[in-house]
């Protein structure tokens, strides 16, 4: 009969996952924060040509009023995952999977939905880095 011994963390394996976690929970506040504050600037883009006309039918609004609560769900998930890693990760996750979907019923965009779904497994990365921290 096998046995498997499981050792404790190194000093280094810690560190390297406090460095992994410190990393991603940056980028995941920083990011959303900015493209959220550009909802309501259109700076870096035109952000009304990734946004399905479904989205507005289902929500009756113009859309760059649409664009406008796009922001704000970002700048708070942004913040979330800030103060409240392990939430906002799964928050950001579920964000990002919503605008694959909008992507794909766009019928156009499909290199950014593939980016956008990286970014889904890295927030989901973030969140594992964030639940081993409690443990």
């Amino acid at each position: 009969m096998a046995t498997h011994t499981v050792s404790a963390p190194t000093e280094a394996s810690t560190k390297l996952n406090h460095q992994a976690f410190m990393l991603l929970r940056t980028i995941f506040t920083v990011a959303p924060i900015l493209f959220g504050l550009d909802k309501f600037t259109n700076l870096l883009t035109d952000w009304t040509h990734y946004l399905a006309p479904l989205a507005t039918d289902i929500i009756p609004v113009t859309p760059q009023v649409f664009m406008y609560g796009v922001g704000v769900i970002e700048i708070i998930a942004g913040i979330l995952v800030a103060l409240r890693p392990k939430i906002g990760s799964l928050v950001v996750c579920l964000w990002l999977l919503g605008i694959i979907v909008n992507l794909l019923i766009v019928g156009n965009y499909f290199d950014v939905g593939l980016r956008d779904f990286g970014l889904l497994v890295a927030a989901l990365a973030l969140n594992r880095l964030a639940m081993a921290r409690d443990r």
